[in-house]
C-alpha cells in the first residue's frame, strides 16, 4: 500500500476561507490535490489555467510535487490594483489637507 500524505486546500472567500481536507499519494502534485479535494465543482469559477496557486504562501506551479501536511493555496485575482488604491489615498489625503488651513473666525 502507498504511503499517503495530508494536504489541505484553501480557497479564501471575502465572507470565509474554505479548507478541504484530502490524503493522497506521496509524490501527488498541486493540481492533483485540487482535484482531489472537490473545490473545482463546488467554485465552477477558479481555472487553473488563470489562478495564481501557493504552498504556505510561495508562489507555486501546478505540476509542483507536494510533502505530508502541506497547505495548498488557490488564490483569487485582485479586484482592485493596490498601488492604484494608494495612489488615490494620498491623492485624496492632499486635498484634504488643502482645505483644512482655510477656516474663517467669525
Amino acid at each position: 500500500m502507498p504511503e499517503l500524505i495530508s494536504i489541505e486546500v484553501v480557497y479564501p472567500l471575502p465572507q470565509k476561507q474554505e479548507v478541504f481536507s484530502v490524503k493522497l499519494p506521496a509524490g501527488a502534485t498541486v493540481r492533483q490535490a485540487i482535484e482531489a479535494s472537490g473545490i473545482l465543482q463546488k467554485y465552477p469559477e477558479i481555472d487553473l489555467a488563470k489562478n495564481k496557486l501557493g504552498v504556505f504562501a510561495k508562489l507555486t506551479k501546478p505540476d509542483a510535487s507536494l510533502r505530508d501536511r502541506d497547505r495548498v493555496e488557490i488564490y483569487r485575482p485582485l479586484i482592485a490594483d493596490p498601488k492604484e488604491v494608494r495612489k488615490q489615498r494620498a491623492a485624496e489625503g492632499k486635498v484634504m489637507k488643502k482645505g483644512a488651513g482655510e477656516l474663517e473666525i467669525e
